[in-house]
Parts: structure tokens; C-alpha cells; sequence
């Protein structure tokens, strides 16, 4: 009786040996998956708050009642915008003189004074523009309006590179009855203070 007390003694104590020794070494749970989030591509900022300005050199082309020509200009330009984060506005002034005669009138100076919408892509603003025009001409001087868009390129030295297209109409030009019309499109370097 000894001998199987002993032995039910001993199998209790091996059970519990072998018990403890299986909780002891539990299996490893799998590791969590790493979840990998897409990167949103960053683009460069530039502010485009505060003034400019620079030069233009262009070509246009005009017409007045059947009388087309067609030339140079060469101006400078001033304005400020202000960046309301994807918007920016702002307003500027433009002198050139051009080098186009319309059926025997020369078309001498053009003041334009725009207000501009835009919208900050980074280096790149894409807008729209549009004001008031004047053009004074052998013939005398008109008064109208401009539409058009352009883009400026923003380099890290507050230096743009552009280019502006425009509609320019002038009804009853210098008081001749005539409607003066003409597409312009200008490449412009500027600097932002």
C-alpha cells in the first residue's frame, strides 16, 4: 500500500511538474501587422503676400474696323497680391510703349490697371485678370477694359517667371467710332520684396 501511495504521490507530483512547466512556456501570440500609411506628397510653398515688380516684353495683335497690325511691346509693371492661402489676390499697374501702326495710326502707350484672382500652387500661381485700360495712338487716346490669365513661377530668390494673355477692347477708340480690339500675350520677369 506504501508502494502505490508512493506512486499516486509521485504521478500528482509529476502532473503538477509538467503542468506548470507547459504554463510557464506559453506560445508566442503573432506579432501585430505593421500598417504602412501612404505619404501625401508635400509641395513646396511660396508666399506670395507683399509687392512686385518687373518687365514684360510682348507681341500683340489688333484690329479696327478691317484694319489689322500687329507688333512689339516693352513695359514694366508694379503691384501687390496677398496670399490668403490657396487664393491669392491682388492689383497692379502696367506702363509699356508698343510698336504697332493700325491702318496708319500708331498705336504708342497702353496703361492698364488690373485686379488680379489667383490660385497658389506652390511656386506656381495660376490667376485670373481683368481691368481698365487706356491706349494712346497718333490718333488721339481711348479708354477700355482688359481680360485675360496668366502664371508666375516663384524661384527661392523671390525672382518669377511668367506669362499673361489679355483681350483688350476699346469702343468708340479716340472718338472715332471705331472699336479697337486686340489679343496680347506678354513673357514677364518680376521680384518679390
Amino acid at each position: 500500500m506504501k508502494r502505490i501511495k508512493t506512486f499516486v504521490i509521485g504521478s500528482a507530483i509529476a502532473m503538477t511538474a509538467g503542468t506548470a512547466a507547459l504554463a510557464g512556456n506559453p506560445v508566442e501570440a503573432p506579432a501585430d501587422p505593421v500598417i504602412v500609411e501612404p505619404v501625401t506628397p508635400v509641395i513646396a510653398s511660396r508666399d506670395w503676400t507683399g509687392p512686385y515688380l518687373g518687365t514684360s516684353l510682348g507681341y500683340g495683335d489688333y484690329d479696327a474696323g478691317g484694319a489689322n497690325g500687329s507688333g512689339a511691346s516693352l513695359g514694366g509693371f508694379a503691384g501687390y497680391d496677398y496670399d490668403f492661402g490657396s487664393i491669392v489676390a491682388g492689383g497692379e499697374v502696367q506702363y509699356f510703349g508698343n510698336d504697332i501702326t493700325i491702318g496708319g495710326t500708331a498705336l504708342n502707350q497702353v496703361t492698364r490697371v488690373k485686379g488680379r484672382l489667383g490660385y497658389d500652387a506652390g511656386n506656381v500661381l495660376l490667376y485670373g485678370t481683368g481691368g481698365y485700360t487706356n491706349a494712346q495712338s497718333s490718333a488721339g487716346n481711348g479708354d477700355g477694359y482688359v481680360a485675360g490669365f496668366g502664371m508666375d513661377y516663384q524661384f527661392a530668390n523671390g525672382v518669377t517667371l511668367g506669362a499673361e494673355y489679355l483681350y483688350n477692347e476699346y469702343d468708340n477708340f479716340a472718338g472715332t467710332g471705331t472699336k479697337l480690339t486686340g489679343n496680347t500675350i506678354e513673357a514677364r520677369l518680376g521680384f518679390r520684396f
